[in-house]
């Protein structure tokens, strides 16, 4: 089964589940006249609905790309998630209010044993189900899923909160009920942001884990003609869709058929073996005799500056006196642009007769 078909159908067993604890819920909270169980029912229903929308934004990014989006629509799944958010934020806004008023009017609640068994029966339910949603949207790379099965692990432990509150409720003779539903509320409401944050962040770009960028610079790395890889670069067009860029440092003398193997042997290994698009630039090296000595030069001047990560891309053009590489720095360094030209001074004091090219390139991976 594919990736859509999979989430639609743990998405269709989410409103299916929800539907029928909010059923039972609804119907025992008003009975035992328990605001903290008819919050729990209502936070079930967002459920359904969220489940709702994941299907509504699978089904919508699973659009072929067109020339208006030729990227395709996978990014539309991080709006079903922000959406999921703002629901799940508007029930938590909502069970706040509705349980401070509770504290402010308190009013007895009547539980009874076929409520507790039903009660109990949620808490299981919910939590194993949870489970079981979280970790088919990390295999399946949903964020929508694995959204809905934390809310759904959370809403367990709520449900387990009403439960222990009817014990005390019918031991004691002590109404919890609007103090649990502030409580309730206070995470429904924390696990909105962070959902919304997670999210927001996928959105606007983040910086891909080493070991991931580390496994695809290690595959470029097995072709003995590479030297180096850098300026590895990955943008994210949904969830199951990466397009991307390097650059791979090659001896200069490599014939333009040479490079053209090299570069399709990679970009093909590298979408078999990670899914991802990559489209492969090349820096010529002639690191020899002189050249290694004014690298060398360099990179002994670089030392005094402790926010460059990394120089890369050298090159000697002695047919046009002309000398490039590309920095690094950390996104510390306040000032790039008056370092760079302090370093290209002091590099042209000691070699007047070369033009400089010096790119000023970004730290986006490891």
């Amino acid at each position: 089964m594919d990736r859509d078909k999979r989430i639609i159908k743990v998405s269709i067993q989410g409103i299916g589940v929800n539907i029928i604890l909010v059923v039972f819920k609804m119907i025992v909270g008003l009975i035992a006249n328990s605001i903290s169980i008819i919050l729990d029912a209502v936070n079930n229903l967002s459920d359904a609905l969220s489940s709702i929308i994941t299907i509504i934004g699978t089904k919508l990014s699973n659009k072929r790309p067109n020339k208006k989006h030729p990227y395709g629509y996978g990014r539309i799944e991080y709006f079903s998630s922000v959406i999921i958010a703002i629901i799940v934020l508007f029930a938590g806004i909502t069970s706040f209010k509705e349980s401070f008023e509770k504290i402010l009017h308190p009013s007895a609640a009547d539980y009874s044993i076929i409520s507790l068994i039903i009660i109990i029966v949620a808490v299981f339910v919910k939590f194993f189900f949870g489970k079981y949603v979280k970790k088919e949207g990390e295999k399946l790379n949903s964020g929508s899923l694995v959204a809905s099965g934390t809310d759904a692990v959370s809403d367990s432990v709520l449900s387990l909160s009403t439960f222990i509150a009817a014990i005390i409720s019918m031991i004691f003779h002590t109404s919890l009920e609007g103090y649990l539903g502030v409580i309730i509320s206070i995470i429904i409401l924390k696990s909105a942001l962070e959902i919304l944050k997670d999210t927001i962040n996928d959105m606007i770009g983040v910086r891909e884990s080493s070991e991931y960028t580390t496994k695809i610079k290690d595959i470029i790395r097995t072709y003995k003609e590479v030297q180096g890889v850098y300026d590895l670069s990955l943008h994210n067009y949904g969830p199951n869709k990466i397009i991307g860029s390097a650059h791979i440092q090659v001896d200069d003398d490599l014939t333009a058929r040479d490079i053209h193997r090299l570069t399709r042997r990679i970009e093909l290994s590298i979408y078999k073996e990670c899914g991802i698009i990559l489209t492969i630039g090349i820096y010529a090296s002639n690191e020899k005799g002189e050249f290694k000595e004014i690298k060398n030069y360099i990179k002994k001047i670089l030392k005094d500056y402790k926010n460059i990560i990394e120089m890369h891309g050298f090159y000697v053009d002695e047919e046009y006196n002309t000398i490039s590489f590309d920095l690094i720095f950390d996104f510390d360094e306040l000032e790039p642009l008056k370092k760079l030209n302090e370093i290209q001074n002091k590099i042209k004091e000691k070699y007047p007769k070369y033009n400089f090219q010096i790119i000023l390139d970004t730290d986006v991976s490891d």
